[in-house]
């Protein structure tokens, strides 16, 4: 019998933790490789290169998910705080952590389908930005003549549309924008149909239409792309998708809503007939309105040929007569006024003068003598004997020679 050595130990096995971490990441690779989770939504993070970070819990415990920039930009729908979903992925450790994860390949939210949902986040986004507000929206031009049209060449839509504006007004210019309404790449051809009018210039007023169908049929209009192409338009957009029950972004965005494209090509423009009925209303209306100003044209004439009437020109004329009458006499009693007061001042005047003058002098037996020069002497020196004299008297002078 062999004898047991009591001092016998197993050999150890020591892992690394990235061994260990990479064991485990293998065997809940291989288990969980593609699974379904039920949760609530909590810590949603959005990076920059676009993966979503955050958890799904419930009662009792959380795992950490993740939804690569791959898988987000597919999802229908944005995660958010308290939604409650269905994430299908597989599980994976992120070993610089020792944290496992789940990798999410699939959302869809629990009770409200995902279309339904990104529909009322979107609808709500817009609307707080203004998308929606009926003060930005712009009334249809009365009468277009270039219509644009943006929807499948294809189907009864198009034909639809234009037999119905033939019928109402023959003779208009319309453009259609051939795109595709549904599928991969209808969403870029929409945009780009709505930009070429709205760059162009042409159109006075665009169409965008699409017959009815489910909401994934429809979902082409229901992008952020596509509003805000119709938003950014510089014409007038009428959206006209689906039947009259179906509300799609665009319609609540447009200019206006049309029920069904038919609908949309009947309120575009007026028939040829109301036109001139129209025309002849105007005209009717305009024919009243000069009778009626002719007729108060002529009671103000009336009016005006009574005052005047009233108001004699000759008796007018007379009476600007007398005031020129008393003016005249007045300027000249004013004249003779001021001729009798200078002929006062002048007399005052004279007699002044003669008062002063040297002649008035004589009168009381003085005489000037002079030279023959003319000077008058006031010094007997200044007349030598011999010399001729002129003795001015008040009347007269007399002639002389001093001694």
């Amino acid at each position: 019998m062999e004898q047991l050595d009591l001092n016998w130990t197993p050999e150890r096995q020591i892992l690394t933790v990235s061994e260990l971490t990479s064991i485990v990441r293998e065997i809940l690779g291989k288990t969980f490789g593609d699974i379904w989770v039920a949760g609530e939504i909590s810590g949603v993070k959005l990076a920059s290169s676009g993966h979503y970070y955050f958890a799904l819990k419930d009662q009792g415990a959380q795992l950490r998910a993740v939804a690569f920039r791959n898988v987000a930009r597919l999802l229908r729908f944005k995660p958010q705080d308290g939604m409650a979903v269905l994430a299908r992925g597989r599980i994976d450790v992120y070993e610089a952590r020792g944290e496992y994860q789940l990798i999410v390949e699939a959302l869809e939210p629990q009770g409200l389908g995902a279309l339904q949902l990104a529909f009322e986040q979107l609808k709500k986004k817009l609307a707080e930005e203004g998308l929606f507000d009926p003060a930005r929206k712009r009334p249809l031009p009365r009468l277009p003549r270039r219509i644009g049209i943006v929807t499948s060449p294809t189907g009864a839509v198009i034909h639809d549309i234009l037999h119905v504006l033939g019928r109402r007004f023959p003779g208009l210019h319309i453009r259609l924008y051939p795109s595709l309404v549904q599928g991969e790449g209808s969403v870029e051809e929409v945009v780009r149909g709505i930009q070429y009018f709205s760059e162009s210039g042409w159109a006075e007023v665009v169409i965008v239409a699409r017959g009815g169908g489910s909401l994934e049929d429809l979902w082409t209009f229901n992008e952020e792309a596509v509003a805000r192409a119709i938003a950014a338009c510089s014409a007038p957009v009428i959206s006209a998708i689906g039947h009259e029950t179906d509300f799609t972004i665009a319609d609540f965005v447009a200019d206006l809503r049309a029920p069904t494209p038919s609908a949309a090509a009947e309120v575009v423009i007026c028939t040829r007939q109301e036109l001139l009925d129209g025309i002849q209303t105007s005209i009717g209306r305009m024919q009243q309105s000069v009778r009626l100003r002719i007729g108060d044209a002529r009671h103000r004439l009336q009016a005006l040929t009574t005052r005047v009437m009233r108001r004699d020109v000759r008796l007018r004329l007379a009476r600007a007569w007398q005031r020129i009458d008393a003016a005249d006499a007045r300027m000249a009693e004013l004249m003779r006024a001021r001729l009798t007061r200078g002929r006062s001042r002048l007399d005052l005047a004279n007699a002044h003068l003669t008062e002063l003058s040297p002649l008035k002098i004589l009168d009381r037996g003085y005489a000037i003598v002079q030279t023959a020069a003319g000077l008058i002497l006031k010094d007997p020196a200044d007349a030598p004997p011999g010399t001729e004299l002129l003795i001015r008297l008040a009347r007269g002078q007399i002639r002389g020679q001093a001694t």
